[in-house]
């Protein structure tokens, strides 16, 4: 049986149909072009998953282009909000094994699902209008499947996970799983995931956005936390 793959909101069923979705990306830019809304958003959430994710993003990712590389082929490049670039390979990301900061990362994500929800429920609750609200950054009126709650640069998931991973001195080879069938595994140690939730309510800048929506212009690469910023509170704060 073949082992599904998610990336972002994507579910693939093999790495075989990943590689194929990001390749069609790739090969429908002419060198020098940068990626929709739409395709910057997909190769964003695959670069999420990149074990080094705080040397990748830097300041924040501005846009992505496809640039000509050995033997006049194409690769993603990464285009920094200071100007900086680095080239990003998807087919090595996609091909290479989970690492344990993969797995790390994929349980404290399961970990904040609730957390998101409720962030997305109450701004819904507070705001809709016909079943619908407007998109935080575009102002349209999309319906509740239609929208994320996403983390704003450059304070993304994998780098808020990789800062706690650092702060903490956390041994990830030490760290322990309890098996999930059919979904990501689940942290074991109450203590860590506990404390994991707090880190990340305290450093989450939350959005709730167009799934489709690019979000990595320079000005959304500012640390502080923002007016128009939603954050995770406490049921009792609520």
């Amino acid at each position: 049986m073949r082992k599904k793959l998610e990336i972002g909101d994507k579910e693939f069923g093999s790495k075989k149909e990943a590689l194929i979705h990001f390749k069609t990306i790739l090969n429908s830019y002419e060198f020098g072009e940068k990626l929709s809304k739409e395709d910057f958003n997909d190769v964003l959430d695959l670069l999420e998953t990149h074990p080094k994710i705080i040397e990748k993003i830097g300041v924040g990712i501005d846009s992505i282009r496809i640039a000509k590389v050995q033997y006049n082929t194409k690769s993603f490049e990464l285009i920094r909000t200071d100007g900086s670039t680095d080239f990003f390979s998807y087919t090595k990301r996609i091909n290479s094994p989970k690492t344990d900061f993969t797995k790390f990362r994929e349980a404290c994500r399961k970990l904040i699902q609730e957390d998101l929800r409720e962030v997305k429920l109450a701004f819904f609750d507070e705001f809709s209008k016909r079943g619908k609200v407007r998109c935080q950054e575009t102002g349209e009126l999309s319906k509740y499947e239609d929208l994320n709650v996403d983390h704003r640069q450059p304070n993304t998931f994998s780098v808020i996970v990789d800062r706690f991973i650092e702060i903490n001195n956390i041994d990830l080879k030490e760290i322990n799983y309890l098996e999930v069938g059919g979904g990501p595994n689940e942290l074991v140690d109450e203590k860590i995931k506990e404390e994991f939730r707090q880190y990340h309510k305290c450093k989450a800048n939350l959005r709730i956005v167009k799934k489709s929506l690019n979000l990595g212009r320079s000005y959304q690469a500012k640390v502080t936390r923002q007016k128009k910023d939603l954050i995770i509170k406490d049921k009792k704060e609520a």
